[in-house]
């Protein structure tokens, strides 16, 4: 698996609104955009399908790490749009919306314990202040 699926693999899994489940007899997690809370689907070897894609909360142009407290699902045209308008740009308006954007993910933060996903994951940094 290439790094970049693992990310978004473990920012789905560490997502509470995502669930595994099988579509068209793959295993999938679906669950929702960070921004927008619109439906988004990753396969459960870290391949989006669809919209889906990764967003870094505090983006990297601005300094942002891939700490997982730093990872989120977001459809394609909410990341697109947040990095045009915000991420470029810095300054009062980013560090608004990157607060907004830390306390949902902060709220919807889920252990990969609790869906027996610690061991596949343990290469990502897992730290997540609650």
């Amino acid at each position: 698996m290439q790094r970049r699926q693992l990310l978004l693999l473990a920012a789905a899994v560490t997502d509470s609104t995502f669930e595994r489940t099988l579509l068209d007899g793959q295993t999938v997690w679906v669950g929702r955009c960070l921004h927008c809370r619109g439906k988004l689907v990753v396969r459960d070897d870290g391949r989006a399908l669809g919209k889906a894609s990764l967003e870094h909360v505090w983006p990297r142009t601005q300094g942002g790490t891939e700490d997982l407290e730093n990872l989120a699902v977001a459809c394609a045209g909410c990341n697109r749009e947040k990095g045009v308008r915000h991420d470029c740009k810095g300054g009062q308006r980013l560090e608004e919306v990157v607060a907004l954007l830390r306390s949902r993910r902060r709220a919807r933060w889920r252990d990969p314990r609790d869906v027996g996903m610690e061991a596949r994951l343990r290469s990502v940094r897992p730290t997540v202040a609650r």
